[in-house]
């Protein structure tokens, strides 16, 4: 019963609205049947599967809403959570920012559901281990990988009429594979919606490299240098990036998209936030897109709102920005739902071609450990991991120990020198980087 069909969670939540005595009320269920593996020291250590299915009712009368939950669906159990949630909505105070559920919808369709990735099984997971394990064994180094594949639903209605469904497929794949004296250490991830993509010892041996190419890491100078950041070393400053580009913080001034007063300037009379700008290189677009081929998103948000194809920036200028219906009301503009993937165009050239067009840099395979420091100019810090190595005259010089880094992607893309093919890393699109004048702080003792 843990993945339900569109026709039968319609008919569920069918019969969880008809319970309802409030003035509006909204149903989400969701379901989710997943698989795992993990091993660490070339030896599987736990393998396991879940499921779970859990239906929230949000019950409002005028501006008080309540909120119940429950994993059981026999008659009586529906009917105790939406008398629940109803008990808790007379009870809770006023919210003065409530908005009114949406009617009905139309979605765009998005091929987010691959069988492939459905029907994986025990045999297959302890396969794609053993595909990692055995060269790792072979070189004599050591793997500790985790393969997880999650098959998932989403089902929302309320009492205006509004219903949706999407069902979608994820498999992620990550290991660190290291030498046996620790002095070495190379990661890779992958991450798809169709398991036919997944080849884990194509993506070990990846690591393999790295870990052997790593040992006896030289010190540099901390400094500002040409940077090649793969697509896993920027996701990190992009997905925080993106999701600091909400409306109100900026028109709050508690954003790096507020608006600047300039001396002598009426502050009645000047926009609230940076919308139209441009405010990075003109090659950066960024965008949002839940029928995107490699990296769909359901088509729809949290609150059944639809989603489609969403330019965020736009040649280097931030065409638009998320906000909630409460904001999009209060300010008189249109409702911009959040996207549900980072899409990043890129360029056509390969690592390796960027690596032969580098004079003097380092490339990075990871940052870890991110943490903000300044929110209005998203200045972040955090390490690099994993494998850095210094690039001199087109070629890979030496392993290089690793940096604590301080920089903002605001700096980071508008010093772009290069861009490679977009790789899918944790749902989105990204391309490997060539960055100048990155900013590292310090030494790290890290492998």
């Amino acid at each position: 019963m843990t993945i339900l069909s569109e026709a039968n969670a319609k008919a569920l939540l069918e019969k969880v609205i008809k319970l309802s005595k409030a003035d509006q009320v909204e149903c989400n269920l969701d379901g989710n049947i997943g698989g795992n593996i993990r091993y660490a020291r070339n030896t599987v250590s736990t393998a396991g599967e879940e499921s779970d299915l859990v239906l929230v009712v949000q019950s409002t009368f005028g501006k008080r809403t309540g909120t119940a939950t429950i994993n059981e669906f026999d008659d009586a159990s529906l009917a105790k959570v939406v008398e629940r949630s109803e008990e808790l909505a007379k009870l809770a105070p006023e919210n003065e920012e409530y908005m009114p559920n949406f009617g009905p919808q139309k979605y765009l369709p998005s091929n987010t559901y691959f069988e492939s990735t459905a029907s994986i099984s025990p045999e297959d997971r302890a396969q794609a281990a053993e595909d990692s394990i055995a060269p790792s064994k072979k070189n004599k180094l050591v793997a500790a990988g985790f393969l997880e594949e999650q098959v998932r639903f989403r089902a929302i209605m309320n009492n205006k009429g509004l219903f949706a469904y999407n069902k979608d497929t994820n498999v992620d794949f990550s290991v660190t594979i290291r030498t046996e004296d620790g002095k070495g250490s190379g990661w890779v991830t992958r991450n798809y919606s169709d398991y036919k993509l997944l080849d884990t010892a194509k993506a070990s041996s990846i690591a393999i490299m790295k870990s052997k190419n790593s040992v006896d890491a030289k010190a540099l100078e901390p400094g500002k240098y040409t940077v090649i950041l793969e697509p896993a070393a920027s996701v990190g400053l992009l997905g925080n990036m993106v999701r600091n580009f909400g409306q109100r913080g900026a028109d709050e001034g508690r954003s790096f998209l507020s608006y600047k007063l300039k001396e002598g300037e009426d502050a009645s009379k000047a926009p609230k936030n940076r919308l139209g700008e441009k405010m990075f290189d003109e090659v950066v677009n960024i965008y949002s897109d839940p029928q995107h081929p490699i990296a769909p998103a359901a088509p729809f948000g949290g609150n059944g709102y639809p989603r489609k194809r969403t330019d965020w920036i736009k040649n280097g200028v931030v065409v638009n920005m998320p906000n909630s219906p409460y904001w999009a009301k209060k300010t008189e503009v249109p409702y911009m739902p959040s996207g549900g993937n980072i899409i990043m165009d890129g360029g056509d050239q390969s690592l390796e071609d960027m690596i032969k067009s580098t004079r003097r840099g380092i490339l990075v395979t990871r940052l870890w450990y991110i943490r903000s420091l300044d929110p209005q100019s998203l200045l972040y810090t955090g390490l690099t991991r994993d494998g850095t190595f210094y690039i001199e005259d087109g070629k890979i010089k030496y392993p290089i120990k690793n940096f604590r880094f301080n920089e903002s992607p605001i700096v980071m893309l508008n010093n772009i020198e290069a861009l490679g093919k977009p790789e899918r890393i944790d749902g989105n699109m990204i391309p490997p980087m060539k960055i100048r004048d990155f900013t590292f702080s310090s030494l790290s003792d890290a492998v």
